[in-house]
């Protein structure tokens, strides 16, 4: 069983390395040191398991499981961090098993054992549970060519939906990025995005100038370096004269 093992502490991955050496189903194919590694090692590698800290630089465990693209298939996961708290958490986004550092070898075993028994169709129930659980975006994926970037809400000035793939644009940058824009507007900080119009949502940090625009419309001009200009659509003009007092 191709299996990752995703920690920033080098102590727990080789104690789990240790542990695993005991368990030749198990082949180690990629370590990780924090989340967005995680990520990438899983898409690069496609493992079948991974053994996941929920405490890690970057992206959280549960973050990780978010960030992967529909597309890839997600492995199986143990979480195993030092972090009790986290348990309910955990089970809420099914995992097989949720491991206190420091491991113990049974619990680690029987463990192992219930990933080699589930079968592919029980995998993909189980993870597609995962990537509907509810999600507070902390930091945002965003993918350009074969680069993996994180970043801040506020770093993005507005996310599109262009040709049915959705675009975070930065001051200089556009990346494409994993998440619907229903999605990305229920897990940003709604003080800080909205929705211009149904393809479009704005960071109200991000905005350089607002025009009147035909009827009771706005016209928004960016705060990017070529001042892009985004229409608000007639419906959601009166949202934004509730937002922007004033307007």
């Amino acid at each position: 069983m191709r299996t990752i093992i995703a920690d920033d502490e080098e102590p727990a991955r080789a104690r789990l390395r240790r542990l695993l050496d005991a368990h030749p189903e198990i082949q180690i194919v990629g370590e990780a040191r924090d989340g967005l590694e995680t990520v990438q090692k899983i898409e690069a590698l496609q493992p079948e398991l991974l053994f996941l800290d929920i405490e890690m630089p970057g992206l959280t465990g549960f973050e990780v499981l978010q960030s992967i693209p529909p597309g890839v298939t997600l492995p199986y996961v143990i979480f195993a961090t030092g972090y009790d708290q986290h348990a309910l958490a955990a089970f809420e986004a099914n995992a097989l098993a949720y491991l206190l550092k420091p491991v113990e070898p049974e619990r680690l075993a029987q463990a192992v054992e219930r990933a080699r028994r589930l079968g592919a169709g029980e995998r993909e129930r189980i993870l597609e549970v995962a990537r509907e659980s509810p999600k507070t975006l902390r930091q945002i994926v965003c993918r350009k060519r074969d680069r993996l970037v994180l970043m801040a809400p506020e770093q993005i000035f507005w996310f599109q939906v262009e040709d049915g793939v959705v675009k975070a644009h930065t001051a200089a940058e556009t990346f494409w990025v994993n998440y619907p824009l229903a999605e990305l507007e229920a897990g940003l900080p709604a003080e800080l995005f909205f929705r211009a119009r149904r393809e479009v949502l704005v960071n109200l940090d991000r905005i350089k100038e607002i025009r009147p625009y035909f009827k009771s419309g706005f016209l928004l001009i960016m705060a990017d370096g070529g001042g892009t200009e985004i229409v608000v659509s007639e419906r959601q003009a009166r949202s934004l004269r509730q937002r922007i007092p004033g307007l």
